[in-house]
């Protein structure tokens, strides 16, 4: 059964509560949380346990911070491993199931100059393999789950494609990491991005969803049948999240998604 999130920022202004009251009205199933650098979603804490109290389902944050587990920066990197192990460990308190985050987010493209990044890919790949076990024996502590997303060649120039996410994951060997699918950094960066997510069944453990042009789902031209239908095929159970920028009246654009992708995954 197709299960829907959307993230807490496209929700109308409110108390987590009345979000969820929207959300459940417009046919989600859940709320998909930000986490800000500097602590701050563990400073939420209060607010996200009266909220789970009080009926709010919360399965998964995705990060939203300045720099990343893969910075260049060695003080960076080590920042972006411990904000994600706090992040990790609340998700777990209010009964989720895990934490999104990309390796970088605008940290370097080889599609602009200088087009060659500080570090080697073999460099690259160390740092990366070193981030994602650590925050992935962190997880499996917590029992819950550490979601890498890849993220468009323009966005970052370390893990676009599923197959580099999933060869990273199988060599940390650990159940407590999975690839976090995003269906528009696929239909940029995969060939096929059904037969992608076919390949790497095995290794995906969460969705996010937004339109070929980053808008909502409906307002592009990506093939929603062919994905959500390799998504039906594979057995996929969790949630798909909205994360996408609005185009229309913005509370008619949310409302319009649950049933959207209903219809295009019949």
């Amino acid at each position: 059964m197709l299960k829907t999130a959307v993230q807490e920022q496209l929700l109308p202004e409110g108390s987590l509560q009345a979000k969820w009251d929207f959300a459940q009205q417009a046919g989600y199933d859940a709320i998909e949380l930000r986490g800000k650098g500097d602590f701050h979603f563990a400073s939420r804490r209060e607010e996200l346990r009266k909220a789970r109290k009080d009926g709010v389902v919360m399965p998964t944050v995705c990060v939203d911070m300045l720099h990343f587990l893969g910075a260049f920066d060695e003080d960076l990197r080590r920042d972006a491993v411990a904000q994600m192990k706090s992040q990790l460990t609340v998700i777990a308190e209010i009964g989720g199931v895990g934490a999104q985050t990309p390796a970088s987010y605008g940290m370097f493209s080889r599609r602009l100059p200088p087009f060659e990044p500080p570090r080697t890919e073999e460099e690259d790949r160390e740092v990366l393999l070193a981030g994602l076990t650590e925050l992935g024996e962190h997880a499996r502590r917590e029992g819950v789950t550490l979601f890498l997303e890849p993220l468009n060649r323009y966005e970052d120039h370390m893990v676009n494609r599923l197959d580099q996410a999933a060869d990273l994951i199988r060599a940390v060997g650990l159940d407590s990491v999975r690839i976090g699918i995003d269906s528009y950094h696929m239909n940029i960066e995969e060939t096929d991005p059904a037969a992608a997510i076919v390949a790497h069944a095995d290794v995906i453990g969460h969705a996010q969803v937004s339109d070929s042009n980053r808008f909502q789902p409906g307002a592009g031209h990506l093939d929603w049948p062919a994905w959500l239908g390799a998504l039906h095929t594979v057995g996929y159970d969790g949630h798909l999240a909205l994360e996408c920028r609005l185009t229309g009246d913005p509370v008619q654009a949310v409302r319009s998604v649950p049933a959207f992708l209903k219809r295009s995954g019949a």
